[in-house]
């Protein structure tokens, strides 16, 4: 079974670097820049996972964590954030998503355990 990922980022290389490492493991990606058109998307298509950056004009990463969890057709959906550090966000201290990493430190190795942590060693 294909797995399939949306990521939300207004910044256009943080979206291809994320959807480039979820490709090299196996998930059909979609992309779009922000909150908003994330969930116009998801209108029409059911992803296995959403990764989101927080700091977003317009809509933020809260406001869309707490948009998809009010809907009973995306509460169910693995979150993982991807937060600057410099931003002052304590990733951690956002209880709804399943999982948060730091784009700014080794992106790859912290995707791998995320991934793993939510669908085990089997990709």
């Amino acid at each position: 079974m294909t797995r399939s990922a949306l990521v939300v980022d207004d910044s256009m290389l943080a979206r291809h670097s994320v959807s480039r490492l979820l490709e090299t493991r196996g998930f059909k990606v979609e992309s779009v820049s922000s909150g908003q058109e994330a969930l116009d998307r998801l209108e029409n298509y059911r992803p296995s996972l959403i990764v989101t950056d927080m700091k977003m004009p317009g809509m933020s990463g809260n406001e869309l964590i707490a948009a998809l969890k009010a809907n009973r057709r995306t509460a169910g959906i693995p979150i993982i954030i991807v937060a600057a550090r410099q931003s002052g966000m304590d990733v951690d201290s956002e209880a709804r998503a399943d999982y948060a990493i730091y784009k700014d430190i080794d992106v790859e190795s912290q995707l791998d355990k995320a991934l793993k942590a939510l669908f085990g060693s089997g990709r």
